[in-house]
């Protein structure tokens, strides 16, 4: 390669430069390394040669003692956050108004917030001098060693008129590609793993050896410009970025430029949210800043931040906590489902002290043990969970499942071909008390309408029912003397328990919450036995006759019949007056409707369950979901890929008023 020393730096920044910052590789890894290696031969035998730009000096220095102070000439100083589309709206309104404007007129200019590292780099007549971390904004520290192996920064400008003084201020950062690598090394040789990319670049630039620092892919992307002396004049951000990106540096992508609205800041922000997960780098909001720097100017700065420029942040969608223990809670159902107790952490705009677990069969497949430290995950108004094991504890201890109800002792046992783990206690455990008496008392089922909710759980807490069998023996002063309740809300009570008595036993099976017996379940095991003590006697053998009954429904229904307690209640109940009419003795109608399959989509007037019962009583099968095999599609408001599919298979479609009208007719 007959090359004179000058021409063969030059040439080597600028397949960097393509490689790094362009993202479009020139020449093949051996060319390069052969381009090098005479680089660095040339260096070696004149060493008077060595200039400040070659790619050499990337690597060349030795690790520092200790890090220098650094005094910011310009302040460093750090954005006001926003968490909302409102708060956005607000902070430029504010400006606006200030500024005596429109909030329609401000030209702003957003750019992805980089969750990394911000540093300062200065250039001395076009060549790279030193650079900081921000610090506390006034003084920083001296990172010159480590931000010069960072491949997308520029040694020497990219331009033949320098400015005299040039101060670039960004971020530095390491893409998810690069953090993956580095984790996976580690484990490898079973060091420290990072918690995340940002924490990798902070450890990186902070090391003491830049040989390290060399290796860890670290990139540079500038968002703003500090000191500056140079004969080129700027009247907006924009333009001053493009001028950085001429000269060398790296541009981030996804910048735009837009006028003030709420609209337009609802757009970006979705567009910036939908790309975020695509993006090679982690970002973790967006900047949104007054384009104009004349008007940048006017505005000016209030403490520690621009009045100028703001960050709405996304909400973290994971932290990394340890897991302190594992607790057990008991659904309405019975089911055990296991609980994480973590480290209170700050994800996703709250403090989670708590996630889900699932099951055992979840703990499994992570490999998790008490004393980890974990990445929890949340997102918008999901439940926390525990998404991997990030380090595995020094005292890890393994999780298991109790054999006994942790609530009322009764034998937990595991569900036949499922992951869930049961108590057995049925309607005596406490832990599924309430739960299982707003179960029963619901529309749904027993319809007892003046015992909501926050009744039951009062009358609850204070021991005055246990079971859903004391609902039957509550006097009038249980209810009148709570606090809020006078007599005349207490007979309103008593009166629609009363009222409750007459039912069906479709209903009442549904309303006992026996495990895997829902409404459907219970309507066919009504219909084929006709009475309570045929189901009570029934055997696993016999409920397997019953139509859309399978091996798992029998033997819940089994299994809670046998059990003694389960027994007394249910004969509390019925000694209270609970009473229906047999199956076999029901007023049949005309089954209008007898062989079709309908769906209902959208909101309408009449409860769901009410429209679904009228037309189950016409002997129509309801679906949730549309097909060529739909009769027809009951549309109310706001209908939605239902409808859409009905409409292009060409299903019937009908709104409620004609849906009334037909089955009154």
């Amino acid at each position: 390669m007959n090359l004179s020393y000058e021409q063969l730096v030059e040439r080597i920044n600028c397949w960097n430069h393509a490689y790094y910052v362009l993202d479009n590789p020139l020449v093949s890894d051996a060319e390069y390394d052969h381009a090098f290696r005479a680089l660095l031969a040339l260096e070696t035998e004149n060493p008077d040669l060595v200039s400040p730009e070659s790619p050499s000096q990337r690597i060349g220095a030795a690790p520092i003692a200790e890090f220098k102070k650094v005094e910011h000439g310009v302040k460093m100083l750090s954005l006001a956050n926003a968490f909302s589309l409102e708060e956005t709206t607000d902070f430029f309104e504010k400006a606006a108004r200030e500024l005596d404007v429109d909030l329609a007129s401000l030209a702003l200019f957003s750019e992805p917030k980089l969750d990394g590292l911000a540093i300062t780099i200065h250039y001395h007549h076009g060549l790279f001098s030193y650079a900081a971390t921000r610090g506390d904004g006034a003084v920083g520290e001296d990172v010159t060693h480590n931000i010069k192996t960072i491949k997308s920064v520029p040694l020497k400008l990219n331009t033949d008129t320098p400015p005299e003084k040039l101060e670039v201020r960004g971020e530095v950062f390491m893409p998810k590609a690069a953090f993956a690598r580095l984790n996976q090394l580690a484990k490898q040789q079973n060091s420290k793993v990072f918690v995340n990319p940002r924490n990798a670049a902070a450890g990186t630039v902070r090391q003491m050896n830049p040989q390290i620092a060399a290796k860890r892919d670290l990139q540079f992307i500038p968002y703003s410009v500090g000191e500056y002396q140079g004969e080129r004049e700027f009247t907006r951000h924009s333009e001053m970025i493009d001028y950085l990106i001429s000269l060398g540096f790296r541009r981030n992508p996804h910048c735009y430029a837009f006028l003030g609205s709420f609209e337009a800041f609802a757009e970006n922000y979705q567009r910036m949210e939908s790309l975020r997960d695509s993006l090679p780098m982690e970002i973790d909001g967006i900047v949104y800043k007054i384009d104009d720097l004349a008007t940048q100017a006017a505005l000016g700065f209030i403490a520690r931040s621009p009045k100028w420029a703001v960050a709405r942040k996304f909400p973290a969608q994971q932290a990394i906590t340890q897991l302190l223990g594992v607790d057990f809670q008991v659904g309405r159902t019975g089911v055990l489902t296991p609980v994480a107790r973590l480290e209170p952490v700050f994800v996703a705009g709250v403090t989670v002290s708590n996630a889900t677990l699932h099951n055992m069969d979840e703990i499994n497949r992570l490999g998790l043990c008490i004393g980890d430290s974990v990445d929890i995950q949340r997102a918008g108004d999901v439940i926390p969970k525990v998404a991997k094991v990030a380090e595995q504890g020094e005292d890890r201890q393994p999780i298991v499942m109790p054999t006994r109800c942790p609530v009322c002792d009764s034998p937990v046992i595991r569900i036949e071909g499922q992951a869930a783990f049961r108590c057995t206690g049925g309607l005596i455990c406490a832990a599924q008390g309430a739960e299982r008496i707003e179960h029963y008392a619901s529309r749904n089922c027993m319809n007892i309408v003046n015992l909501g909710t926050k009744l039951i759980e009062l009358l609850y807490s204070k021991g005055i029912i246990h079971t859903i069998a004391d609902i039957y023996k509550l006097k009038l002063d249980d209810i009148a003397s709570l606090d809020g309740l006078g007599e005349k809300s207490a007979q309103n009570v008593l009166d629609s328990i009363e009222a409750s008595k007459a039912t069906k036993l479709r209903t009442f099976l549904a309303a006992l919450g026996i495990p895997e017996v829902g409404e459907g379940g219970s309507k066919n095991v009504a219909q084929y036995f006709k009475n309570l003590p045929a189901i009570q006697a029934a055997s696993f053998e016999d409920l397997m006759q019953v139509p859309d009954v399978g091996p798992v429904t029998a033997k819940s229904i089994v299994d809670f019949f046998q059990d003694a307690r389960n027994q007394a209640i249910v004969a509390d109940i019925i000694n209270a007056g609970v009473n229906w009419v047999d199956e076999q003795h029901e007023p049949t109608q005309a089954q209008s409707l007898a062989g079709q399959t309908w769906v209902l989509t959208g909101t309408m007037s009449m409860p769901r369950h009410e429209a679904k019962a009228l037309l189950e009583s016409l002997g129509a099968k309801v679906s949730g979901s549309v097909s060529k095999k739909t009769d027809c599609v009951v549309a109310g408001a706001e209908a939605g890929s239902k409808l859409a599919k009905a409409e292009e298979l060409g299903v019937r479609v009908i709104d409620e008023a004609t849906f009334l009208a037909e089955l009154n007719g």
